[in-house]
Formats: structure tokens, sequence, C-alpha cells
């Protein structure tokens, strides 16, 4: 299996996002419980930080997470994919933003899909990484390289942050709320994680 690779400006929001989400000291406590790095906690720490690095770092920290909380994990882990869109959207360079500004004035109907490849090229490394397809009035996003389950295993699916990436990232395009299921996932065995998105009424 080759090793996956993630952006480290990605991982470096994403500390951020989970440290303001569960507040420093509980983020202090699950570094500690999970015997991982006190350094950990600053995003900083991380700025060097190579791809596959960032990968194995980004994938460790979600399952730190879903260790320490239990069943409450997919809540706060998705609550932290909303909030990272965001930062990605700020962060974006030039071309980022210029797309995003043209998503927002595309007619209604078509801004999803635009809106799910530009989340892709920002979370992407390489070409292929993540496809969008349209299922008649519904659309997949397929992480074929998903960095979350890097190393992982589960009985079922665990991309919680890529699902409130997702959630979050429609809403803004269309200010509509989309039910998001992640129907296949790579820490399953499966080819790739898969999320099935459901038109907003």
């Amino acid at each position: 299996m080759s090793e996956q690779n993630f952006p480290n400006r990605v991982v470096q929001r994403f500390v951020e996002t989970v440290s303001v989400e569960l507040g420093p000291d509980q983020f202090h406590a699950m570094l500690a419980i999970s015997k991982l790095p006190a350094g950990w906690a600053k995003p900083e720490s991380f700025s060097k930080t190579d791809l596959v690095e960032s990968a194995k770092v980004y994938a460790v920290l979600q399952s730190a997470v879903r260790t320490y909380y239990g069943r409450g994990a997919r809540g706060v882990l998705i609550r932290v994919g909303e909030r990272l869109w965001n930062h990605l959207l700020e962060d974006a360079a030039i071309g980022g933003k210029a797309q995003a500004a043209v998503i927002k004035r595309l007619p209604l109907a078509t801004r999803r899909k635009s809106t799910l490849e530009l989340l892709g090229k920002f979370i992407g490394t390489h070409p292929g990484d993540i496809s969008v397809h349209s299922q008649d009035l519904d659309l997949l996003f397929a992480d074929h390289a998903s960095p979350n389950a890097d190393g992982q295993s589960a009985s079922a699916p665990i991309c919680y942050v890529t699902q409130g990436m997702i959630r979050e990232s429609l809403f803004w395009a269309t200010g509509q709320r989309h039910d998001v299921e992640e129907t296949s996932c790579k820490a399953m065995g499966e080819e790739a994680c898969e999320f099935s998105i459901i038109s907003g009424k």
C-alpha cells in the first residue's frame, strides 16, 4: 500500500479547529491519555511536516478523538469538519478564492458539484485523489486517498471530518442542508471512502 499524503497547511488548521472544539484542557488530556506528544496541541508544530507525516498525524488525531469521546466523537468530528471548511476558504490561494466566487454566481442547481470539486482541490494532493459523480439528482464524493483512514481499521465508516466539510461546503454554496452519508470506508477495507449526498429539500 502506498503512503498517504495530506497538506500540512490543512493539518495545522485541523489541529487549531480541534483545540477550539474540545477546549485546550480537554485537548491536552486527550493527548496525554492517547500517549501523543503534548506539542501536538500547537498548530505551528506541523508547519514543516511533510505530506506523509501530515497524513499520519491527521489520522492518528482523529483516532484519538474517537477513542476519547466514544459515541460522542461523531458529533465532535463533524463539527470540526464544518469549521474546517470555513478555514480552507479563508486560506485558499488566489485561484481557489476566484473559483469560490464563481461558484456563488452559478445557478443554484449547478453549485453543488462545483463546490465539492473545490473541496477536493483543497484537501487532495494528487490528481485523482478525489472525484465527484452525479447520480440522478444526487451526488457521490469519492475520496480515493482518504488520509482519515490511514492505518485505521473499523467495522463502520469513520470519516466524520470529511462528512462535516461536505455538509458545510454545500450549505455555504446553496444555503440548504443536505443529507450526507458515508457509504463505504477504506478503514473497512473498501477501495475508497464514498459519501452519498442527497439534495436539500
